[in-house]
């Protein structure tokens, strides 16, 4: 009898699940899944970051990361990668064999532990998500896309005849601000330099503005693609300092889904729409608005049944003033203040709807309202908001007393909420035949690690249940599970590391 070869790879696949479902102690023999522009197999693994940024030095791959990927029972490592660690005294033509054959070592170690090795350029010849930026760009400039398909052309030939179960190319990191029909154009000249070297090898690509959004138009050139999971931010970059995270409320999972708190001025192309609160408000109550960002100017308005109860003009400037923090913005010749401040109104009893709007100037956050009755042992109801540009603010509906909490009707980010903002958009990409995996994924250490494993599990079940694979970012370090510095984990020791035992007991589940 004879079987199809989409039969015999599933009955492949179903074998290495079984083995890699094993205790971690019994895991190390290689197991290499099938993998195909069309279908990823469900890798689970991490980034390794030794050749990520320039700036960090120069340092080769670590052996024992993949010892104990291995040992640990994952089998995926990704590798993202600054071009300018592998040109010589910076010509981006001239390639530097010491650094190279660093990096055919990684490949090396991933063949000898049983981890397929994606290659990614984080930062590539004329394109980078990094500071500081390319002098050239990669979108525009047919000088500097030679040079990069050059780079993966060289890449190609270096690995040609490793089959793509052990290395797989990932083109360049969180492609955004790009029209995608630029960006394909672009990623053909990438592919048919790999292609002429390699005709078979597995090319991945970065999903749209940062990796949220995948390019159904590169199933014509059979390319597949890597999502992010780090949605949402306030979650996974809480506090961390190349984000601005400043705004970010105090993380919370599963949390109500707050509704934005951006309010623009009537001078706004995008419109200008205030933010309700809906009564009846049965005693006069205070009402506080913790203000953040102020751009250029503001005048903050508030109603209670259009009857004005406050008015504040902001305005923003050099040095010091009401804010905590004054940012110039050279590409608007404007300041914007940081002045995260409360600031209160008193609605009047029987109020039925308050309304909070920004009537002149630019700009400004509310990141928080509290609302407290008159009375000696009232508490203050607090609802954080977020912060999304140009969305019109849900309505709220205030109800003291209510057994659910005073704040009704609000939706709830969890993990169905994830599986709609996360997995649906990408369910069509599934379906017409593109590969999907989870590129990176994780949270900085200053998020509080309960409320981390909660998310964390949530995503990872979501990921399960579409059959994509991950990998955190990273194994070592500060998103990681060995040495990640949190101040809330009882780390045990392992093989000279600080173990995040919880975090690899959830990973390990998943």
């Amino acid at each position: 009898m004879q079987y199809s070869p989409a039969f015999l790879a599933a009955v492949v696949l179903a074998a290495c699940v079984s083995e890699t479902s094993a205790s971690a102690e019994s895991i190390g023999a290689p197991c290499w899944l099938p993998a195909t522009p069309e279908q990823l197999p469900r890798w689970r693994g991490f980034n390794l970051l030794e050749k990520f940024v320039l700036g960090g030095g120069r340092k080769p791959f670590v052996e024992d990361d993949f010892r104990l990927i291995s040992k640990l029972g994952f089998n995926f490592v990704r590798l993202p990668m600054d071009y300018r660690f592998w040109i010589q005294d910076g010509d981006w033509e001239q390639f530097d064999e010491a650094t190279l054959r660093e990096i055919d070592q990684a490949v090396q170690w991933g063949e000898q532990y049983g981890i397929h090795v994606c290659i990614n350029f984080h930062r590539a010849p004329g394109y980078t998500v990094a500071r500081p930026p390319e002098k050239t760009s990669l979108w525009t400039d047919a000088q500097t896309q030679r040079v990069c398909a050059k780079h993966w052309a060289m890449f190609a030939r270096r690995y040609r005849g490793i089959p793509s179960t052990r290395v797989s190319f990932n083109l360049m990191n969180e492609p955004a601000g790009i029209e995608p029909e630029v960006y394909l154009a672009v990623v053909r000249k990438l592919v048919d330099a790999i292609r002429a070297e390699d005709p078979d090898r597995l090319i991945i690509s970065d999903g749209m503005q940062w990796g949220q959004i995948p390019l159904l138009e590169l199933r014509e050139l059979r390319v597949a693609q890597a999502t992010r999971g780090y949605t949402p931010a306030e979650i996974s970059h809480y506090k961390a300092s190349w984000v601005n995270s400043s705004h970010f409320p105090e993380p919370q999972w599963p949390r109500p889904l707050p509704p934005n708190g951006t309010l623009l001025s009537p001078r706004k192309k995008e419109g200008s729409h205030p933010l309700v609160i809906e009564g009846p408000f049965p005693a006069a109550t205070e009402l506080r608005l913790r203000v953040l960002t102020v751009s250029a100017s503001a005048l903050l308005v508030v109603e209670a049944d259009g009857k004005r109860v406050l008015e504040k003009k902001f305005q923003c400037g050099p040095g010091e003033g009401e804010w905590k923090k004054a940012e110039f913005k050279p590409e608007y010749n404007i300041y914007q203040n940081l002045f995260d401040r409360d600031y209160s109104a008193m609605i009047p009893a029987l109020t039925r709807q308050i309304s909070v709007r920004v009537a002149d100037g630019d700009w400004l956050q509310i990141g928080q309202i509290g609302l407290k009755p008159g009375g000696a042992d009232a508490r203050e109801a607090v609802l954080t908001l977020k912060q999304d540009w140009g969305q019109k603010p849900e309505p709220i509906r205030y109800a003291p007393g209510a057994p659910d909490g005073p704040f009704v009707g609000i939706a709830m980010q969890d993990k169905t909420w994830l599986w709609s903002k996360c997995i649906q958009p990408w369910k069509e990409a599934q379906e017409k035949g593109i590969g999907v995996m989870v590129g990176e994924w994780g949270a900085y250490n200053k998020t509080p690690h309960d409320v981390f494993l909660r998310w964390a599990e949530d995503s990872l079940s979501n990921w399960q249940q579409a059959g994509w694979g991950w990998a955190l970012w990273n194994f070592r370090g500060s998103f990681g599970v060995l040495d990640s510095e949190r101040q809330d984990v009882a780390y045990e020791e392992f093989e000279g590391h600080q173990l995040d035992r919880k975090l690899l007991d959830l990973l390990q589940r998943y």
